[in-house]
């Protein structure tokens, strides 16, 4: 067994030094076996594999490579064939920009005679903004963003959107890990005047609040606010479905009920603040308009009160003109802030029931991770949301660094070294490769917990270069040379679900990379970054759906429309149907995987869904204008744009025939729907 120690970790010192008076609550020692579980024990430091076989030494490009042969041999089983230029670059394009190549991008790359070709190619793609816009909406899956507060008034957070900007300028700008938690669980108190701190501490607003009637500190309420944002940061961060503790001691993990509320104490002095950046003469005319359309709207209630059936029409078509008329919000950073004199009580409640509570407790990380002798910190202690940071930062912490690096495996090679991303737990999968877990969280911490090398040195590898989906593993190739061979015929009888990587995965791209590459291709997409999100155009029978039609306003710059997925408006009682069609979570909660789920509604959308038949149009205008009038040409500039490459013999010649039959803009529909526009190998 590769963890067969136990060693109390020296991040418990934090707390040690803390606690000044004696805690109320009483402790709990927990088993041996209990922390003997792989996610709780210190990080090893594993040395990397060598080999004296020539073919073994030449396949091995990063240390990756050297633990994953190491496992490959154990089995009888060698790696794939490489593949070609052409994929490579669309894989690398969209995995990390969430763009398909131009074909001029494409060109250079298979010509570019350098030996360091696809090194350049990694780093122009880590550097470009659109590794922020695409890498973004990763992270807001797990934190469960939205713009929108869910249940039935679904209210809109006011300047929501300035999180999801802070998530994109982190990750191109490359900000440590470490530093990237902190602000997002401790923002408004490491920095309480800066804009940007209290931006990630929005963090704490982006889950569902159910509002009763508009009182937002009802007990219910807040004990319900306290418990999403405890369980958003022990799976966002800690990779631990702590959440199953509220009720019990969790079914599978060494988590106390106690410990849950104990982690819960670390936010109980938090409580929402909107942040309004405006001045004194701004705020004023805002709340002038706002008195005279609300007197306005209370006038017409009255009326409709006792208005007949004859006169209701027209006073509701006023209304509505009226309610038009409601200032826009001022711009606004939805945030948290500390009152400690105003601090919920913390206690625990038994079966989670807020009005059944039991002894007071005080603030504690999990017992598991702590020796049996530490107490909790008491109320009194400021910046406690910055105590829990500094724990769930620590280097020390066995699960902070391996989780992280486990979501950007996930993405690149299909599923993470532990599958179960969000539940590194003991009701979640084992690591496959435990050593290579460790070793890539080790220097994750040793690179100041920069996430661009740990993304390069996984593109760089060869396991990462292998051919994907249907290819032929034992086919050699010009940049093949020297792969170990396998001896048995095949792998995947050993390996059906190819969690050894002896070839890359195949994988359909998810809702917003299929939306963003059709508008890409057709030439229509609108590359403008950043700022308040957009409402594109809907059926009306879904905005009748809502809480208040007056929720869903299209925003009226049609260009706008046409921006990149990750500036959609991300409400929660409304998703776009294309969007929702290809597996758009629902924002409830923590997302740590998109699924790939393949149905009929999906070809329905596709065919003859607005959206793809209006970027079909505009895809036939840029066909004839940059291939002119010549089939072949606009055939071939097709496929280049859709594919990465030229259409084979076959695929020529059915599309002449379908032109013959066909418009332009059929055929350019018709391309949006090929396997290898929306699959990438």
């Amino acid at each position: 067994m590769l963890f067969s120690r136990i060693v109390v970790p020296s991040f418990a010192l934090l707390f040690l030094l803390a606690s000044q008076s004696p805690a109320v609550e009483e402790k709990e020692d927990y088993l041996p076996e209990e922390r003997q579980h792989w996610s709780f024990l210190p990080r090893a430091n594993p040395q990397v594999p060598g080999f004296t076989n020539a073919d073994h030494q030449a396949w091995v490009r990063t240390p990756i490579d050297a633990f994953l042969l190491r496992k490959q041999l154990e089995v009888g089983v060698g790696p794939a064939t490489h593949a070609d230029r052409v994929t490579l670059i669309r894989r690398l394009t969209f995995q990390l920009t969430g763009l398909p190549p131009s074909p001029q991008e494409v060109a250079a790359f298979v010509n570019n005679e350098s030996p360091n070709a696809y090194e350049q190619l990694v780093d122009r793609l880590l550097a470009s903004p659109h590794y922020g816009e695409h890498w973004g909406q990763h992270w807001l899956d797990v934190v469960r963003y939205a713009e929108t507060e869910g249940f039935e008034y679904d209210r809109y957070r006011p300047g929501a959107w300035r999180f999801r900007d802070y998530v994109l300028r982190s990750l191109n700008e490359d900000k440590p890990y470490d530093q990237f938690v902190r602000e997002q669980i401790a923002g408004d108190e490491l920095r309480p005047d800066d804009h940007e701190s209290l931006v990630a501490a929005g963090f704490h607003r982006l889950g569902p609040v159910r509002r009763n009637a508009g009182n937002p500190e009802v007990a219910f309420s807040r004990n319900e606010v306290l418990t999403e944002r405890v369980d958003s940061i022990g799976l966002a961060f800690l990779g631990l479905t702590i959440g199953c503790a509220r009720c019990h001691d969790h079914f599978y993990d060494p988590i106390r009920q106690k410990d849950y509320y104990r982690m819960q104490a670390f936010l109980a002095a938090s409580f929402e603040e909107n942040v309004v950046l405006a001045d004194d003469q701004e705020r004023a005319a805002w709340q002038k308009r706002h008195d005279e359309v609300t007197a306005e709207v209370k006038r017409i209630g009255k009326q409709l009160a006792k208005a007949s059936g004859e006169e209701e029409t027209p006073l509701r078509a006023e209304l509505k003109a009226v309610q038009a008329r409601e200032p826009k919000p001022l711009p606004t950073i939805s945030t948290v802030r500390n009152n400690l004199s105003e601090r919920t009580p913390t206690h625990l409640l038994e079966r989670g029931d807020e009005f059944t509570k039991r002894e007071r407790l005080t603030m504690r990380v999990l017992g598991v991770l702590l020796p049996d002798d530490v107490e909790g910190l008491p109320d009194a202690t400021p910046n406690p949301k910055q105590q829990l940071a500094a724990w769930i930062t620590n280097p020390d912490n066995p699960l902070t660094a391996r989780v992280i690096v486990n979501r950007l495996w996930q993405v690149h090679f299909g599923a993470g070294i532990v599958s179960t991303p969000n539940d590194f737990g003991a009701n979640g999968t084992e690591p496959t490769h435990p050593e290579l877990l460790d070793f890539l969280a080790n220097q994750l911490i040793e690179n100041d917990w920069r996430l661009k090398p740990i993304h390069r040195m996984m593109l760089l590898s060869s396991v990462y270069r292998q051919v994907g989906g249907s290819a032929e593993v034992g086919v050699r190739s010009a940049e093949s040379k020297n792969i170990p061979q396998s001896p048995i015929p095949n792998p995947q009888s050993i390996d059906p679900e190819n969690r050894l990587l002896w070839k890359h995965n195949r994988r359909r791209l998810a809702a917003h990379e299929i939306r963003d590459a059709m508008l890409a291709v057709s030439g229509g997409l609108n590359r403008i970054a950043g700022g308040p999100s957009i409402m594109a155009p809907v059926d009306q029978e879904l905005i009748d759906l809502l809480y208040k039609p007056s929720q869903w306003e299209v925003t009226p710059q049609e260009r706008d429309h046409f921006r990149r997925s990750i500036y959609l408006i991300a409400k929660r009682n409304l998703r776009l149907p294309f969007m929702e069609v290809f597996d758009q979570p629902d924002f409830q909660t923590s997302c740590a995987r998109r699924e790939s789920s393949v149905h009929a509604p999906q070809a329905l959308e596709m065919l003859n869904g607005k959206f793809s038949n209006h970027l079909a149009q505009v895809f036939a205008k840029r066909l004839r204008q940059e291939a002119g009038s010549d089939a072949a040409a606009q055939i071939d500039l097709a496929y280049h744009l859709t594919t990465g490459r030229s259409p084979t013999e076959n695929e020529h010649r059915l599309s002449i025939a379908f032109l013959d039959k066909h418009p332009m803009r059929e055929f350019a529909l018709a391309m949006f729907n090929l396997n290898a526009f929306l699959y990438v190998d």
